[in-house]
């Protein structure tokens, strides 16, 4: 059962979006990492967003470039918690994505990350976060690995 589910706009987006899926297999987060477009294949979208809910899905990830309407059309179908990834994909630098993403109307959140792998990665650590809140197991992984980013931290300085 996955806890977790990637959406991409296009698999042409999996360059920017893998970290995610790489960073929930390192914490041990059952996901799964998918294309499903919001304009494409919006019955698709909506179908993969039932099942896998029904299936128990904590909470969605949905990755989009250009008008990256994704995170919106499954936060309409589903309470659970969706985050998006606005991506690069034009001459506007991902700033039409990142408005698209962040500016959705009241009762339908959408929690908008950074842009592009670095958004990638914090959707996977706050997807974790998550579901840490209900697995101990996740929140260890959690932790040790925050434990590693300050022991890093502490060597590179002592390095200095």
């Amino acid at each position: 059962m996955p806890q977790v589910v990637i959406f991409m706009g296009s698999v042409s987006d999996e360059e920017k979006m893998r970290p995610c899926s790489d960073l929930l297999k390192q914490l041990g987060v059952d996901h799964v990492f998918t294309v499903s477009s919001a304009h494409r294949t919006p019955e698709r979208t909506a179908r993969l967003v039932e099942e896998y809910e029904k299936a128990g899905a904590q909470v969605f990830i949905c990755a989009a470039g250009l008008a990256a309407h994704l995170a919106g059309a499954v936060a309409a179908k589903t309470i659970r918690p969706v985050l998006g990834v606005p991506l690069t994909a034009s001459s506007l630098g991902g700033m039409d994505a990142l408005l698209a993403t962040l500016q959705m109307p009241p009762g339908f959140p959408v929690g908008t990350l950074a842009l592009d792998k670095v958004g990638a990665k914090n959707a996977a650590w706050l997807a974790a976060q998550i579901i840490a809140l209900h697995d101990e197991t996740v929140a260890d992984r959690i932790r040790v690995a925050r434990q590693g980013f300050k022991d890093e931290v502490e060597e590179a300085a002592a390095r200095l």
